[in-house]
């Protein structure tokens, strides 16, 4: 008797077959431990878990990015052209 395979759902991860984990690990940049927290604590919806990891991404990305104060920036471009200028006489 023929039994018909059971076919995975698409858009849900599950976390004892490999090969969707690990491809979900690859293409997200996780690893397992990461992606086991996750879905822990937001569920095992593919969609749901990209949405996360590209928020904290966005976040951490956000606060790394410090950018100096207007007054830092423009004397960098001051002593910057300073440095640039060729003397009116040479020797």
């Amino acid at each position: 008797m023929r039994r018909p395979k059971i076919q995975p759902i698409r858009n849900k991860l599950d976390l004892t077959d490999r090969v969707q984990v690990r491809i979900v690990t690859r293409r997200l940049g996780l690893s397992q431990a990461e992606l086991t927290e996750i879905v822990g604590r937001i569920g095992n919806s593919i969609a749901a878990i990209s949405k996360e990891v590209h928020s904290q991404r966005a976040c951490r990305l956000a606060a790394a990015a410090e950018v100096p104060p207007a007054a830092v920036i423009a004397s960098v471009t001051e002593t910057s052209a300073d440095v640039g200028a060729m003397p009116e006489t040479l020797p």
